[in-house]
């Protein structure tokens, strides 16, 4: 599919609600896991789990606006989805765990954990000028080693979507985060309709045009849902049964509360936000043809910050930009921020018409798992073009750069339990392997290549993605 238009190109209104709402089905399973996850911790009646599934959406699409959108200084303005980040699953289990030993209840480890996280917004929009002026260690082996990295990461998601899901289902547990089997996955008519997902994806891209071509993703995911209602696979009575208005306001289960030690682990946990967004940006970056600057960067980084204010004064938890969507962007070659700005408008909607939002969440993640194979393997090609750019004839070290920066990566992807014998204060950092590939691919070039400027930091990402064809 041909790259079309620029980020800041409007689009026609239906075109844009189409590919808005291609982007909102790619990202919904991973934005209302998070909630799902803690209301299942804490206990919480049906009520209130809707009630932050319903907060998490309109937050979503707030957060989306800011960081797409943009405003005074904040916001990278490209077309960057946003969501809650699982990075901050295990600390906020923790939590949980903790304020139940000594005898809090749900409404008080909630406003706990919202305290800490309007916190950790704030402290991201103190430090992201620091973390967007680092762009000059972010040269093309370090780029093309990250963004290599998320695609494959991402890819455990795709994997898991054909699935059913995933091969172990994850259930606190005394407030900690344990690993069951799940009886569900892999069933064969399951993968067969992701199978089928796919082809349609593949169809679409072979012979269609324009509008179609933008949509492929969308139209696969239709047809696999049609194929999924038709075999009786799909329960609406979710639908059916929720209300059509439920109004988000601030601070529903009261006041937040301030703990030391919670504020301190969530902006941990935002550090870790920001290095992948980091990453983010500049796979965007390469696939819409803009030049990331560090300005660029420390807007974007800016826009975590709010958002995740954001989530805390909402009900809701940390935000960051949300990398299925960036894969979206890879395979459909529309660059608009429009399109993001429509995906934000529409979960702002579906998070006041909890009926609405019932028609996303009743679509089996199976049927997102064809295209989940191809929106992140389209990340995993882009790192591998930039890559191809590098010169390794001239500098042998660039090899170790990329090969130890990817295997350190693999490391909690393939054996996720690694770490386990190390603190668990810890872990927010130690369970991202993209987080770990950057800071070992930075070190590593730093020390092998010493650190450029800005400028041909960006100039060497820009050469290798003209070379490899990744720009047209």
């Amino acid at each position: 599919m041909s790259d079309q238009g620029s980020v800041n190109e409007m689009l026609p209104p239906a075109r844009l609600g189409a590919l808005g709402i291609q982007h909102v089905l790619v990202m919904y399973a991973g934005a209302v896991a998070v909630p799902l996850i803690i209301s299942g911790a804490l206990g919480l009646p049906p009520e209130q789990r809707t009630l932050l599934i319903n907060a998490d959406l309109f937050a979503c699409g707030l957060a989306t606006l800011a960081q797409a959108f943009g405003f005074f200084g904040v916001g990278i303005r490209m077309p960057v989805m946003m969501g809650v980040t699982f990075a901050s699953v295990a600390p906020m289990l923790a939590l949980i765990g903790a304020g139940k030993g000594v005898g809090l209840t749900p409404n008080q480890i909630l406003v706990q954990i919202y305290g800490s996280v309007i916190a950790a917004g704030v402290f991201a929009l103190l430090v992201a000028p620091l973390i967007g002026r680092l762009l000059r260690f972010f040269p093309q082996v370090v780029t093309g080693t990250i963004i290599t990295v998320i695609g494959i990461t991402l890819m455990r998601i795709g994997i898991g979507w054909v699935g059913g899901g995933l091969p172990t289902v994850k259930k606190p547990v005394d407030g900690v985060l344990g690993d069951f089997p799940n009886p569900a996955f892999g069933q064969l008519d399951n993968m067969a309709i992701a199978l089928a997902v796919l082809v349609v994806i593949l169809l679409i891209a072979k012979f269609a045009k324009g509008f179609f071509a933008n949509v492929a993703v969308l139209l696969g995911i239709v047809a696999g849902g049609c194929i999924a209602a038709a075999f009786g696979k799909i329960n609406f009575a979710p639908v059916a049964n929720a209300p059509w208005v439920d109004l988000v306001y601030p601070f529903q289960f009261g006041l937040p509360t301030f703990d030391v030690w919670a504020v301190i682990t969530m902006c941990i946990v935002m550090i870790v936000v920001m290095v992948e967004s980091t990453g983010m940006f500049l796979a965007l970056g390469e696939m819409t043809g803009k030049k990331v600057t560090s300005d660029d960067l420390t807007r974007g980084l800016r826009a975590d910050g709010v958002g995740t204010i954001l989530g805390g004064i909402f009900n809701t938890f940390p935000y960051t930009s949300f990398s299925q969507n960036v894969g979206l962007v890879g395979v459909t070659g529309v660059k608009s921020r429009w399109v993001a700005v429509a995906g934000g408008v529409i979960l702002i909607v579906l998070g006041l018409i909890p009926k609405l939002a019932a028609v996303f969440a009743a679509i089996p993640v199976y049927v997102l798992g064809g295209a989940g194979l191809v929106m992140f393997g389209m990340v995993a090609a882009t790192g591998i073009r930039i890559l191809s750019g590098v010169d390794y004839a001239a500098n042998r070290n660039n090899l170790m750069i990329v090969a130890v920066g990817i295997g350190v990566g693999m490391l909690t992807l393939i054996a996720p339990n690694i770490f386990d014998k190390l603190p668990r204060e810890l872990k927010p950092l130690l369970d991202s392997g993209i987080l770990l590939t950057t800071i070992v691919a930075v070190a590593l070039n730093a020390f092998f290549n010493g650190a450029g400027s800005d400028e041909s930091a960006q100039e060497g990402v820009s050469a290798a993605a003209i070379k490899s064809g990744a720009l047209h």
